[in-house]
């Protein structure tokens, strides 16, 4: 993994983290958005850690290009500001999770574990106005929401309007009376058929295509 941040005394907080984890690797660092990119494409880099605020290029567009060039690398946001302005557009811009700078290492640590697992991660405090923005947003037209359907049956269709709930596998499980690794095996499933990378991007797409808000369930 790799750890990108402007500021030297944070990536070197963030290096000892990664370096005391037994399972964690850490194959470069990078100052800011451009040796980023030439880092990552240089190198295997499973998981990013992504500073948002940094000079030449941010975290954000650095973001969008590494989604589209490394579709293998994940990039965890990290920002000291708990703001839409930075949150949205991250996960838009293909990061799979976003976090506080003051979250607590394990909790980072944790994070890292999930992001490279193919899971997604949001601050908690950001998670359900991340979910109320993107459902106050246009939708999309009937014929984007149609389209998602017709690539997933009834189940897993399902399966995609429960995750825009923001909801958790366990708690989708107790509400539909399955088990956790069935509703795991469906959500993959639907990850798969839709090119998603996480449950995140899920759940605005979900939004953004109109099948939640618009389109009757």
């Amino acid at each position: 993994m790799a750890v990108v941040d402007d500021q030297e005394l944070m990536r070197s907080a963030l290096r000892m983290m990664v370096e005391s984890q037994p399972d964690l690797d850490l194959v470069g660092e990078a100052a800011d958005g451009h040796e980023a990119l030439a880092l990552v494409r240089a190198r295997r880099v499973d998981v990013v850690l992504m500073d948002l605020r940094m000079p030449r290029m941010g975290g954000i567009e650095a973001t969008e290009v590494i989604a589209r060039e490394q579709p293998g690398t994940r990039v965890l946001a990290l920002t000291t500001f708990d703001l839409d302005e930075y949150a949205f557009p991250a996960i838009r811009a293909g990061a799979s999770g976003f976090l506080l700078k003051d979250a607590r290492a394990e909790e980072i640590v944790e994070a890292i574990r999930t992001v490279h697992a193919g899971h997604g991660v949001v601050a908690p405090s950001t998670t359900r106005r991340l979910i109320e923005h993107v459902a106050a947003s246009p939708g999309g037209t009937g014929a984007e929401a149609d389209a998602v359907r017709a690539r997933l049956t009834p189940r897993e269709l399902d399966m995609l309007l429960e995750l825009a709930t923001g909801e958790s596998n366990a708690e989708i499980a107790r509400r539909l009376h399955l088990s956790e690794n069935t509703v795991k095996t469906h959500v993959g499933h639907v990850l798969a058929k839709l090119g998603l990378r996480d449950r995140v991007q899920a759940v605005v797409l979900a939004y953004e295509s109109g099948l939640v808000g618009r389109s009757p369930r």
